[in-house]
């Protein structure tokens, strides 16, 4: 059994779609990071980092339980124990690199010029301009590498993939523009094809039984960026 640390955000959505498409068992655990929870010191022995997302794997290797946190690092792991989205033997250096693209790059960059554009106060201009920029410079190397492909490696889904969809879903809203997509029509193109799987349909359900807070107000941001309240 998987137990799955959850919030709406989009780097557990990763996770989310990866236990839909892989079929393995799991449980949601609400973690609620605007209302703190994630600084409970019972989270912190999952994830010292404070985060979301993380796993417990109560029937882990030698049947110990195994905890996992970091989205790219649980998706690694989920994908070794269940067989499946590892890609092929002879694209192995291809899957690792773009991996790590997506960890790397497109994920923080992509979150950095969220905060800046829609949560940081006023007079952050260089800070909007950087992470914008570059989170768009992120996207081109991407838009450029998807053209004629149908997979970001290689030619069937992995978790590459699942990893890019959880963070591409928000395009409008990192970008602060609607139509961002006319910049982007090979990623847009691969993305409407990922978001069509079932699994990326379950995905988004996963955790709509649970009332999350939803204002970002002074209590959620002390919550979400305590480092700027220290």
């Amino acid at each position: 059994m998987i137990r799955f640390y959850f919030h709406p955000t989009p780097n557990p959505q990763k996770i989310s779609m990866m236990l839909e498409a892989s079929g393995l068992d799991y449980e949601v655990v609400p973690v609620d990071s605007r209302k703190g929870e994630q600084h409970d010191p019972k989270f912190r022995l999952i994830n010292p980092n404070g985060k979301l997302p993380a796993i417990v794997d109560t029937d882990g290797p030698g049947g110990k339980e195994v905890r996992v946190f970091d989205s790219n690092a649980i998706l690694l792991y989920l994908a070794e124990k269940s067989g499946k989205f590892l890609g092929k033997a002879e694209d192995r250096g291809e899957f690792l690199s773009w991996l790590m693209f997506v960890a790397t790059g497109i994920g923080p960059y992509s979150g950095q010029a969220v905060h800046f554009q829609h949560v940081a106060p006023d007079g952050n201009d260089y800070g909007k301009r950087r992470y914008s920029n570059e989170a768009a410079r992120h996207y081109q190397v991407l838009e450029d590498h998807m053209e004629g492909r149908a997979f970001i490696v290689g030619d069937e889904l992995t978790i590459v993939d699942i990893s890019a969809w959880g963070w591409i879903d928000k395009a409008p809203f990192v970008h602060k523009n609607p139509d961002v997509w006319d910049k982007y029509p090979n990623i847009k193109r691969w993305f409407d094809a990922v978001n069509a799987l079932p699994a990326a349909n379950s995905a988004r359900e996963v955790g709509k039984d649970h009332a999350f807070k939803t204002e970002m107000d002074e209590d959620a941001k002390r919550a979400m960026f305590p480092s700027n309240y220290a």
